[in-house]
């Protein structure tokens, strides 16, 4: 009898492997694919949450010109192989100009083949729910199913990631899922997937080169150091490049457009500091960005990559920056998280973990009921009113290929099928060279700037020198201009 034979089939039966450690890695794979698809079933509902939320503000005119209406202009500019051209900015204005945005040409070849707002829509959906996926396989491989369930509905539901969706369109939809590779790259020790998926993001956005950095910094912190350098050196040079170089020369003034102002020359350093802190409303972001990791993501050096965002954000002189509204913390949420995971994975206690994911959980809940996803169960985004259905049947009168001033609100309708200027310009535009042809003015909105043109339109008689009124209806008028029809167009 051979005994070594003996004693590993006996080792076998009391073990209950019935053979060797490839089956328990075979199962341990098995598990994981099947996982994989329950993530991305996850990311599926998520896309198709996030798609009905954009999609039935855009039906319901609750979209804007700024921003929805400039990216459509922009995505058309390059589905026609021109350059980034916006009329919302300005005649024939270059955004790269203003923002340093060229991976949106990747979206160009969609729109050709579907020429609509609402393609911009569908393609943030759909890139800021594949950014789920990521999270929770590896928060699966971490602590298993139900933590990885738990990342995955908090983050999708997070309130940086509502904003986005419901704040129209914005090319930090492209960073968000690229963060999520990349930062869970980091965390697992692939160094090398962690430096290629962020290097993208210098297309993403000028600013976004100093997160490249960060990012960068970590990987020469705990991997291989001349590699990290490298990537930090790109993305501190691309920033450089992109804001010193590169936006100076297409905007029309020949400088950066968004330097923070300069300080008062007795203001020292204490108080630059002081004045990052300050108002308390920066204290809440801090808090809300953590929160709903139920405070993990502050046990994990992988927060740090969100230093370069909030230092911008925090010495900026617009308030818009500083709170949790609109787009503007998107990219942090993916940084969070991946930091809240990274921290269960490196030691946290199992017993500790579960009050962080209800704390977590509350918090989510919490400004679920304070940020956009709740519009989902809201009359307004669910049916037609009066007031919308007289916008729809106005702006239909307006032929495609016209040039058109309008309030903000409905320039997003017109963006993809006309040429698009606003009737109250926003800080940062310039007015159009010649007279629209058509105007359309809605006195409810009040996402549109103070302007003369607007008085005059929200006037109990709405006028306006050069134009006859074609219609007024429910706050809503429509101004033709009059040398306009006086060469014959006319119109439908």
């Amino acid at each position: 009898m051979n005994i070594s034979n003996l004693s590993v089939d006996t080792l076998q039966r009391r073990t209950g492997t019935g053979g060797d450690e490839r089956t328990t890695e075979g199962s341990s794979e098995a598990a994981a694919g099947t996982f994989s698809k329950a993530a991305l079933l996850t990311s599926g509902a998520f896309f198709l949450i996030y798609l009905l939320a954009s999609a039935r503000r855009h039906v319901t005119n609750l979209s804007t010109g700024y921003d929805l209406g400039i990216f459509t202009q922009i995505v058309k500019s390059y589905s026609e192989f021109t350059a980034p051209y916006s009329d919302l900015k300005g005649p024939a204005y270059n955004t790269l100009g203003d923002h340093f945005h060229p991976i949106l040409a990747l979206l160009g070849p969609v729109y050709k083949i579907f020429p609509s707002s609402y393609t911009l829509l569908v393609c943030q959906a759909a890139l800021v729910a594949f950014s789920i996926t990521p999270l929770m396989k590896w928060a699966y491989k971490v602590k298993g199913r139900k933590f990885a369930y738990w990342i995955g509905i908090s983050y999708g539901a997070s309130w940086g990631i509502a904003e986005l969706i419901s704040f129209d369109f914005h090319e930090v939809a492209f960073a968000v899922p690229l963060l999520s590779l990349s930062l869970c790259a980091a965390g697992q020790k692939n160094w090398r997937s962690a430096a290629l998926w962020s290097i993208p993001l210098v297309l993403v956005k000028e600013d976004l080169g100093l997160t490249v950095a960060a990012i960068g910094l970590y990987v020469a912190w705990k991997g291989p150091r001349v590699t990290g350098l490298a990537v930090a050196a790109f993305g501190a040079g691309a920033t450089a490049l992109e804001m010193l170089v590169i936006l100076p020369y297409f905007n029309p003034l020949g400088q950066f457009a968004y330097w923070p102002p300069e300080a008062a020359e007795e203001a020292g350093l204490l108080m630059e500091v002081t004045g990052a802190l300050w108002p308390p409303v920066k204290w809440l972001t801090l808090f809300l960005i953590v929160a709903p990791t139920g405070f993990l993501a502050l046990r994990s050096p992988i927060l740090l990559v969100a230093v370069p965002t909030l230092a911008w954000r925090f010495t900026a002189d617009n308030p818009f920056y500083w709170g949790t509204g609109f787009h503007y913390s998107a990219v942090l949420m993916p940084i969070a998280f991946a930091a809240a995971i990274h921290a269960v994975a490196t030691g946290v206690p199992s017993r500790r973990v579960m009050p962080a994911c209800v704390i977590g959980a509350v918090a989510t809940s919490v400004t679920f009921f304070t940020h956009p996803l709740h519009e989902l169960v809201l009359p307004r985004t669910s049916s037609e009113t009066a007031h919308v259905k007289a916008a729809d049947e106005l702006l239909e009168k307006i032929p495609d290929g016209s040039t058109v001033a309008a309030s903000n609100r409905l320039a997003a309708q017109l963006a993809d099928r006309a040429t698009v200027s606003e009737v109250c310009l926003f800080p940062r535009s310039f007015p159009p060279k010649e007279p629209a042809q058509w105007v359309i003015y809605d006195v409810t909105d009040n996402t549109d700037p103070d302007c003369v043109t607007g008085s005059r339109l929200e006037a109990p008689s709405p006028s306006l020198a050069g134009y006859r009124v074609v219609e007024t209806r429910d706050g809503i008028s429509l101004l033709k201009r009059i040398d306009d029809q006086k060469s014959g167009n006319t119109g439908r």
